[in-house]
């Protein structure tokens, strides 16, 4: 098989193996058997149009419209002309299958159902990205580079997939990349000729003859082989790195499960797409004693960290959940407290690492591998643990501190209040000025606390809309302000952001709200449940929820003008009802999509993942959109270095063997010395003879010894060439020029070299090109339009004498 063959199939694998990564995105996972067959042609294309040979364009542009055709074929066969050509119905189809595919993966979790339009977008990502590994490593013959867009899918499927793309994906597209590069060791050593590796082996026939691979080709395997095991096995023995490829965010990892760290996905990235679900889906189920369940709100995390872009949780010191969890911090015996106790049941679809559940809990009884954060009094899964059909209780205390408690809380400890009121040094200065405006008159904090809950929530003129773009950062925080619309985590943050200008301990809760009663006494949390909520602390009474968001939820006790003086409940004992399960029922509503209908998956659960709040929810589009921006932003910056080596190959290679081809090789050979002395700041001077630009290359270059007297002998091979009688054809002149590149790259500086090989000065020679030839056409088309108008004007004239 010849060199370019190789690389061929290296390419091929390489790209497949790296879309292995995606696998884990969709189910079921039959879409990559499409996509490799759509590849294998796709490659067999480029394949042909290089051994014809065609202009290195002509290649790339007949393999993408090969793919095109192909896909055509396999998803738009019926509106094609002739069942595969892409005409406007053709076309047409491809958008309402990507309209169609969109809608898809904003309402599916991981991993997301086979459809049409989610099949075209990853099938297409893919053979875009098998398109840029063969252009770069098989067209242009340099395969290092072909890894940046390997390494693009690669890492947008790992992110996209929240741990799915496991060790197991990364070992064969690094196997992929690993095998590309071998390929063209192995092209580039045979055009070395016989490589001999010392004394053939007893019983050989030498090294071209024994079947064994050459020496330097072992060695590269090798080296290959044990930098991706070190690549493998260091992260996972150095404690710092969080356990390498091979653990997994907040994994926790430590002896007999004591110690580790919590390091987990924001939660706040699917909460936008959960409220706009078209039909509210059961995520939860839970039965309780508390007389009043208005405000038990169900606390998945804490996010106490503000760094202007956005909030998240602390990476914090994690360990085993207690038998009964410690009082929490800043809660005085003095604040009414009443015990009350849930059964709850989780949908067999919810996965989500936190775990549900009232705030502040005492005690949690759950079987799993489940950790407890102690500042955030959170409980996390361990590995691979989640909520999925989980089934727990919990006994949480119902806070019910007084306005006046809260008037009179004393300050908080200065470590606390360090940590809580910190703000970014770029949050606009239009919050803190509108937050003393809105507290103007206040006589304490809890007086502060309650005017901008109110300002939020009835007084500011707020709008709440799901619909207004989400944002996390300080820009969003003054946008909404101006605008005053959004949703539950424009007001939280909002609020939280404000607080903490005036010095308030502040952070945002994101959750459900308490769910809605049904007929047989339990309680149902649905999608559209989704919450975030600011929480404030006051000494005395600890972390206490606030609501400013209109319409949703509902306004604590303590925050009104008079507090309600009912008597605490006695602490009930839980019971186990079947009726906590939730309903597994298909569900009827019309309002079901009818791609989920086919799929079984309009059950009231069937939806469930989607309220995932670790932003589990997949994307297809934008991996393929987000694969092809790396590729153009990594490919971008090479376009000169690309284009320079094309024209060098250009016009070093052979050209026939004609007198007239002798010329144009020694003038071409010229022009290549030419354009590497300006990429290296030597400027041409087109005034000047051969012999004079040799002279002023040698001397403004540094050029000494042999790269000097070979631009002294290319220059008087023009001259021969051109103003000799009988001109004699040089030799060596692909020599010749290597000679003065290696003089320059000698008597260069580093940066010099940089600049003459990523960003060559003889590119502008494209800008000149395109130039003229638009000067051309648009000569030739303003002389085209001229006759014309000669001749019809001769035939006015005609018409009229006759």
């Amino acid at each position: 098989m010849s060199g370019r063959g190789r690389l061929t199939l290296g390419a091929f694998a390489a790209t497949l193996m790296a879309a292995g990564a995606l696998i884990p995105l969709v189910k079921p996972a039959t879409w990559i058997f499409t996509a490799a067959i759509l590849l294998t042609l796709q490659s067999g294309v480029g394949a042909l149009t290089r051994r014809v040979p065609l202009a290195r364009p002509l290649t790339i542009a007949a393999q993408a419209l090969t793919s095109l055709l192909a896909l055509t074929l396999v998803f738009t066969r019926e509106q094609a002309l002739l069942g595969f050509l892409p005409g406007p119905g053709a076309l047409g189809e491809f958008a309402a299958l990507f309209r169609a595919g969109a809608d898809d993966v904003g309402t599916y979790a991981i991993p997301a159902p086979d459809t049409e339009g989610i099949r075209l977008m990853v099938v297409g990502g893919v053979l875009v990205i098998g398109l840029l590994v063969d252009t770069i490593a098989v067209t242009f013959r340099s395969a290092a580079p072909a890894g940046l867009p390997l390494l693009a899918l690669y890492s947008v499927a790992a992110g996209l997939s929240d741990g799915g793309a496991s060790w197991l994906w990364f070992v064969l597209a690094a196997t992929g990349y690993l095998v590309l590069l071998l390929a063209e060791s192995r092209d580039r050593l045979s055009q070395w000729g016989r490589v001999f590796g010392g004394a053939p082996r007893p019983g050989s026939t030498g090294a071209a003859g024994s079947g064994q691979a050459l020496a330097p080709v072992r060695t590269g395997r090798r080296i290959g082989v044990v930098a991706m095991g070190v690549a493998l096995v260091v992260p996972a023995a150095l404690p710092a790195l969080s356990g390498g490829l091979f653990g997994g965010p907040g994994d926790g990892s430590g002896e007999s499960g004591k110690g580790g760290t919590i390091s987990a996905v924001n939660p706040l990235v699917s909460l936008q797409d959960n409220l706009r679900q078209p039909e509210d889906r059961e995520v939860l189920r839970y039965r309780t004693n508390a007389t009043d369940t208005t405000g038990m709100y169900l606390r998945l995390v804490a996010l106490d960290q503000f760094d202007g872009t956005s909030w998240k949780s602390s990476v914090r010191p994690i360990g085993d959940v207690p038998e009964r969890l410690p009082r929490p911090d800043g809660l005085g015996e003095q604040v009414r407290t009443t015990e009350v106790t849930g059964n709850f049941v989780a949908s067999s679809t919810y996965e989500q690492k936190w775990l549900p559940m009232p705030y502040p809990a005492a005690k949690v009884e759950i079987d799993g591998r489940w950790r407890y954060e102690p500042a955030g009094r959170m409980i996390v899964g361990d590995d691979e643990q989640n909520t999925r059909g989980a089934r727990y209780t919990v006994t949480s205390l119902d806070v019910r501190p007084t306005a006046a408690q809260l008037a009179a809380a004393p300050p908080a400890p200065p470590k606390l209040r360090s940590e809580y009121t910190r703000v970014p040094s770029s949050l606009p200065l239009d919050v803190k000025s509108t937050a003393l405006q809105v507290t103007r008159g206040a006589r304490n904090d809890y007086e502060r606390a309650v005017k901008l809950q109110d300002w939020f929530a009835t007084d500011g003129g707020f709008r709440y809309d799901v619909e207004v773009e989400s944002g996390t950062g300080v820009e969003a925080i003054s946008r909404f302000l101006q605008r005053r619309e959004g949703f539950c985590v424009h007001f939280s943050f909002s609020m939280a952001a404000m607080a903490r200008s005036l010095g308030i301990p502040a952070r945002v809760a994101v959750g459900f709200m308490p769910g809605t009663s049904q007929s047989d006494g339990t309680m149902s949390v649905g999608i559209r449940d989704a919450h975030a909520w600011p929480e404030l602390y006051f000494e005395g009474a600890g972390w206490i929820r606030f609501e400013p968001t209109p319409t949703r939820g509902t306004t604590p006790d303590y925050t009104r003008q008079q507090s309600p003086s009912g008597t605490p409940s006695q602490t009930a004992q839980p019971e186990t009802s079947a009726s906590a399960m939730p309903s597994a029922a298909p569900s009827t509503s019309e309002s079901c999509p009818p791609e989920m209908r086919r799929l079984g998956e309009c059950g009231p659960d069937a939806a469930a993942g989607g309220a995932s709040s670790d932003g589990g929810g997949v994307d297809p589009l934008m991996v393929v959109l987000i694969c092809l921006g790396v590729a153009v932003v990594l490919l971008l910056p090479l376009s000169p270095w690309l284009w320079r080596t094309r024209v060098r190959a250009r016009r070093l290679g052979s050209s026939g063997r004609t007198p007239e081809d002798a010329v144009a090789r020694t003038l071409a050979a010229w022009q290549e010395i030419r354009d590497t002395a300006w990429d290296h700041g030597v400027t041409p001077d087109d005034s000047q003879t051969p012999r004079k630009t040799a002279a002023r290359i040698v001397r403004l270059g540094s050029l000494e010894g042999e790269p000097a007297n070979a631009v002294h002998r290319v220059a008087r091979a023009v001259e021969q060439v051109l103003y000799a009688p009988q001109p004699r054809p040089a030799t060596g002149l692909v020599e010749e020029v290597a000679l003065v590149r290696s003089g320059f790259a000698a008597a260069s500086s580093r940066k010099t070299r940089l600049r003459a090989l990523l960003a060559p000065r003889s590119a502008v020679r494209v800008v000149w090109a395109a130039s003229s030839r638009w000067s051309r056409a648009t000569g030739a088309w303003s002389a085209r339009r001229e006759a014309l108008a000669t001749r019809l004007t001769a035939a006015l004239r005609r018409t009229e004498r006759t």
